[in-house]
């Protein structure tokens, strides 16, 4: 059997996620919720905790528990996480549209950060991430085609990582982040849904595999009302 808290708390997430306590708004009180949910502020303030720290409001002195927008998606910094893994959850509310995928030689300055020598060819990959409808991210990949010489269309829409590691039997290991805020291109403002906002939040990705083979350049060109970028650290 649930404590009484855990339920006020699912009920309360729920609430939220449907959109039915909107972001930005103020819960009631510690002693309104208590009389709602016929229970003690003790049980209440439990379930506040929780819900502050799995991310649904933030208790501020004197004010009270404001509603935070859980449509935001946390992406972790340190992690290396596919977009697929991060909107599992998610169901059908996301979807990916490929909207370039070609091989051929790379430009100079893709060469250059992929390291590659003037034969080596890549493959260059452009995907629309669309979320409630909203086109909010444009990922931009460029593989090496040493390490990946066939791609598929569909392979793209999936999970390009699944791919490697599932069929490909490729050790995908660690990489090296850049995240810089930059004026839109002609680009983003082709494929994404900018909404009036002037600036882009632009995540680069030096890819490598656990041999330190370098085998992926990506920018992800990200619309930035709807991101968190979060990390865990630890002083040491």
């Amino acid at each position: 059997m649930k404590n009484k808290f855990m339920k006020i708390y699912e009920e309360i997430a729920v609430q939220i996620q449907e959109g039915s306590l909107k972001s930005g708004s103020l819960l009631p009180s510690e002693n309104e919720l208590a009389i709602r949910y016929e229970t003690s502020r003790e049980t209440i303030r439990k379930a506040l905790k929780m819900l502050s720290e799995e991310g649904y409001i933030h208790k501020v002195q004197g004010k009270g528990s404001i509603v935070l927008d859980v449509k935001r998606l946390d992406f972790p910094i340190s992690g290396l996480t596919s977009f697929k893994e991060l909107t599992q959850k998610m169901g059908q509310r996301a979807k990916t549209s490929v909207v370039v995928l070609e091989k051929g030689l790379p430009d100079l300055y893709i060469r250059q950060q992929l390291k590659l020598a003037k034969n080596e060819h890549i493959w260059e990959i452009a995907r629309v991430r669309e979320i409630d409808g909203e086109k909010i991210i444009l990922d931009k990949d460029f593989l090496a085609a040493k390490f990946v010489p066939n791609i598929t269309e569909e392979i793209c829409r999936n999970s390009i990582y699944e791919y490697m590691e599932g069929e490909l039997g490729l050790s995908i290991s660690f990489a090296k982040k850049i995240i810089t805020v930059e004026d839109p291109t002609e680009e983003d403002r082709l494929y994404i849904d900018l909404s009036g906002f002037q600036k882009v939040v632009v995540v680069k990705n030096y890819v490598y595999l656990d041999d330190a083979s370098l085998f992926q350049y990506t920018e992800s060109r990200h619309r930035p009302d709807k991101f968190r970028f979060v990390d865990f650290a630890r002083r040491k």
